[in-house]
């Protein structure tokens, strides 16, 4: 067999067992165990605690262990309740027949982790607070629809929509609910004590931060639902990737998360003893991400001779060994709204140097173009330690040397990086893996992403850090979200698909393969390509004895 064959064909033997696996929760044992810990190993490090504000994925997995949305999607695509009692639908009259009314009865006999009530008043606050202009908050797409929301009691919730808004139910199962007690009586919403000791309804408790080593959550014994199991978690920072996989090895960490165990240590991890591998598909697409507040990059003519000038084919084979599937989109094929007809991506660095020569980009006397005093120069950032990364990065260098365009790495602390300087726009370019599928709670909305009214340096809300603003791009992403019927979605955004893949603000490579690593004992670890961390069900982990 080549390389990619075999490592295909052996992931797909490990997703076979692991889905088995998960069928039986593991080895046989009469129930879950309590006890224990596990220490979740991250490349990036969790620092933004308030679930409300911008944050990235790693941060994701902290606030799924502290706090919960009213419902959750599993790994099968289905919502299941967290602090609502049912999922509202037409037919058991929680939604009203135009699709303007969401009646939400809660769970009864909940409380925060500070032994204070949680009531309708903390999702009306969470509410009034994501929309509060003062709060930096991560973004107010599908919120800005409703009306109003009221709470004719304690445990009732309604809400009342200008218009329909099909991601509804998506939008609430990553609304994490904030406590009214806490911060209804905070001066300055953006920085309080809340930020470093939160307080959720989850099913673990906040312990401690170490910055730049490791965050401990002890376990919650008056969580409302299934678990916890452990008596904590502890998420561990280790930029390294490599030396997470070491420290994998030795036994040091029990889960690998979110980077996982990257390729190039695959066949290594399929030889260790007492660990399991856990193999899937995932939502993640790995990108090249412009700011297209920068001049060089609002010329369309550089964004296509980029992607021109891309050997994306030897990219995926000589650092990732061939595994992750090329992306053209930013939907996996398995979604629902996936447009399957995008022109294929075609490496062709001739064709590259001539349309920047068409577009006035010319080369000057070292080699790198320039028009009207803008040289095409400009820098990449990732997060430093993932090495990887670091050799995509200098492939890539290597590829637009060649057509005539400087590019610089410029990686920094994941804290750094994808902080401010992403969403704050203060990038030239950035290699990003992002989920948008599972950001927008498993629906194809990119009005977040790629709206001209997100643009948080422009509008102070949002996360289109591309800056990217296409009249034709607002009108079909408002509709995508005001039409409710999935079968006529689908045609809108497969015209987003187009529009994203004809304009470029962000160059797509490839879907990622999840090589995750667990610690043999451990229970009940299911991957969720819907949601962007696996330490979405902590609640339910426990170790067999």
């Amino acid at each position: 067999m080549k390389r990619r064959e075999f490592l295909l064909a052996t992931l797909g033997g490990v997703g076979t067992a692991v889905a088995s696996q998960a069928l039986r929760g593991g080895r046989a044992v009469a129930a879950p165990q309590k006890g224990g810990q596990v220490i979740v190993g991250l490349s990036q490090e969790p620092t933004v605690f308030n679930p409300l504000k911008p944050h990235i994925e790693v941060d994701r997995g902290v606030h799924m262990c502290l706090f919960d949305a009213l419902w959750r999607m599993n790994p099968q695509g289905q919502f299941v309740p967290n602090l609502a009692a049912t999922i509202p639908t037409v037919e058991n009259g929680g939604i009203s027949t135009d699709g303007l009314q969401y009646t939400i009865h809660l769970r009864r006999g909940v409380t925060w982790h500070d032994g204070a009530p949680f009531t309708a008043a903390d999702v009306e606050f969470t509410y009034q607070l994501i929309m509060n202009p003062k709060f930096d908050a991560a973004t107010r797409v599908g919120y800005d629809g409703i009306a109003s929301l009221t709470t004719p009691d304690p445990a009732t919730v309604v809400l009342k929509l200008s218009k329909p808004y099909a991601p509804m139910l998506a939008l609430w199962s990553d609304t994490y609910i904030v406590p009214k007690h806490v911060l209804g009586s905070v001066t300055d919403l953006n920085n309080n004590v809340f930020d470093t000791k939160p307080i959720g309804t989850g099913a673990f408790t906040f312990g401690e931060r170490v910055a730049g080593d490791h965050i401990t959550l002890e376990a919650n014994r008056k969580f409302y639902g299934t678990g916890p199991y452990l008596d904590r978690v502890i998420f561990k920072y280790i930029p390294d990737l490599t030396v997470m996989f070491t420290r994998f090895q030795t036994g040091d960490i029990d889960v690998t998360g979110i980077q996982g165990i990257t390729v190039d240590h695959f066949d290594e991890a399929k030889r260790l003893k007492g660990v399991t591998l856990h193999t899937g598909p995932t939502n993640f697409v790995e990108y090249l991400w412009f700011n297209l507040g920068r001049p060089q990059f609002q010329d369309k003519a550089v964004r296509e001779a980029l992607y021109l000038g891309m050997d994306k084919q030897s990219y995926i084979q000589r650092i990732y060994y061939g595994v992750p599937p090329v992306s053209e989109s930013y939907l996996a094929p398995s979604s629902w709204a996936f447009n399957p007809n995008l022109p294929k991506h075609e490496y062709n660095p001739d064709k590259a140097k001539a349309r920047l020569e068409e577009a006035g980009w010319k080369v000057g006397g070292d080699g790198i173009r320039a028009k009207n005093g803008v040289k095409l120069s400009f820098s990449n950032s990732t997060t430093a330690g993932n090495k990887v990364r670091e050799q995509a990065q200098a492939f890539l260098q290597q590829n637009w040397k060649a057509i005539g365009v400087d590019m610089q790495i410029k990686d920094m602390p994941a804290a750094v990086v994808w902080g401010d300087y992403f969403f704050k726009s203060q990038f030239d370019s950035v290699t990003v893996g992002w989920n948008i599928w599972g950001e927008a709670g498993g629906d194809p909305n990119v009005l977040n992403w790629f709206g001209s009214g997100y643009i948080p340096v422009k509008s102070g809300k949002g996360s289109n850090t591309t800056q990217y603003a296409n009249e034709k791009m607002d009108r079909l992403a408002e509709e995508g979200v005001s039409v409710v019927s999935q079968e006529k979605r689908k045609p809108i955004y497969q015209q987003i698909q187009a529009i994203l893949h004809e304009d470029l603000p962000v160059l797509p490579i490839f879907y990622y393969v999840n090589i995750e690593g667990t610690k043999a004992g451990l229970q009940n670890y299911q991957q969720n390509a819907n949601l962007v961390s696996n330490v979405w069900n902590a609640n339910a982990w426990w170790w067999a004895k």
